[in-house]
């Protein structure tokens, strides 16, 4: 986050702005952007919540159905699964105090973040030349190369993550509502935070499209639309954003990308999810700059396939340059 709001700060100094002023401009704008998206968030909810009454019913209609399957197929009596919901109960306030204390976690966590921003904005020149200092005096150079490098890189990575996410919101928008979801901004929007966590993220994403699109009434040519629509994006996203957006220099491959989310998770929660992949890619783009790294930059990356991608390129570009005719 300091390392996007970095060009705005050296913006607002170069303007006359102080040190300190600066950083806390960009964290207000830190504000603002999410109070933009809470507002999105909240206002669709609303619109969702009108079908509450509905979607309920649907619920235990469906849960009826399961009940019956279950009893008709795995021969459980209705009394038997009632007795084991019972013992069960015990789960639902262990879950419920689990979940408030991963958003107090997330609060304090977030409050600690806009801190750390101001603080890493303020003090970046103190922390580049103690870098500097750190190392002998016939390697600085190079040291500084890397500074600067990965930098710049992770600026670019993190930029292209917020396009990308941008990007991704108005075509999910697009897609369900041509499939007939019901709320699509609300679920695009969903979909495109999910974005984050890799893999597990936008099909999390999408499947709470389709549940819930499902509770609300709609058919199954709707769910197979949100499906279409979900592997439509996905294949643009693939070959066509990344590529173009995020670029190759942090691009991790997918047994990384999983030990990362899941080492992220035993270290920090649900923050250390949302954080693993960013830091892995500082990680890369470290290991990439240093010779005796290079060998563990070369295994969290991707493996290079640049032939098929050029083809793809090429034949889309020959269909649009026939369009165009």
């Amino acid at each position: 986050m300091a390392m996007i709001f970095l060009p705005i700060c050296k913006w607002l100094e170069k303007k006359g702005l102080s040190k300190i002023l600066s950083p806390l401009i960009c964290i207000g704008l830190i504000l603002v952007l999410i109070s933009a998206i809470a507002y999105m968030l909240a206002w669709q909810i609303a619109e969702l919540s009108k079908d509450a009454s509905l979607i309920e019913s649907r619920i235990i209609e469906m849960l009826l159905k399961i009940r019956e399957y279950i009893f008709t197929h795995a021969g459980i009596s209705k009394i038997e699964q009632n007795r084991f919901l019972n013992d069960q109960k015990f789960f639902f306030p262990n879950f419920l105090m689990t979940l408030l204390g991963s958003v107090t976690s997330i609060l304090s966590g977030f409050i600690l973040v806009l801190v750390y921003i101001v603080l890493l904005l303020f003090y970046r020149i103190h922390l580049f030349q103690f870098f500097l200092k750190l190392s002998p005096p016939h390697q600085r150079e190079n040291v500084k190369d890397l500074l600067l490098s990965a930098a710049h890189i992770s600026q670019q990575y993190l930029f292209g993550l917020a396009k990308m996410i941008m990007l991704l919101w108005i075509m999910y928008s697009i897609g369900f509502a041509i499939a007939g979801v019901k709320n699509p901004i609300f679920f695009a929007i969903i979909c495109g935070l999910l974005e984050i966590i890799p893999f597990i993220g936008n099909l999390t994403g999408t499947s709470i499209t389709v549940m819930v699109s499902l509770a609300q009434g709609a058919g199954i040519g709707v769910a197979i639309s949100i499906i279409i629509t979900y592997a439509t994006i996905q294949f643009i996203q693939g070959w066509m954003l990344e590529p173009f957006i995020l670029g190759p220099q942090v691009k991790i491959n997918p047994l990384f990308t999983i030990l990362a989310l899941v080492i992220g998770e035993i270290v920090w929660g649900i923050p250390g999810i949302i954080l693993a992949i960013p830091i892995t890619g500082m990680l890369k783009i470290i290991c990439d700059h240093v010779d005796a790294l290079k060998p563990y930059g070369f295994l969290i990356g991707e493996i290079k396939n640049p032939g098929k991608q050029k083809k793809i390129f090429l034949k889309i570009k020959n269909w649009m340059g026939q369009k165009k005719i």
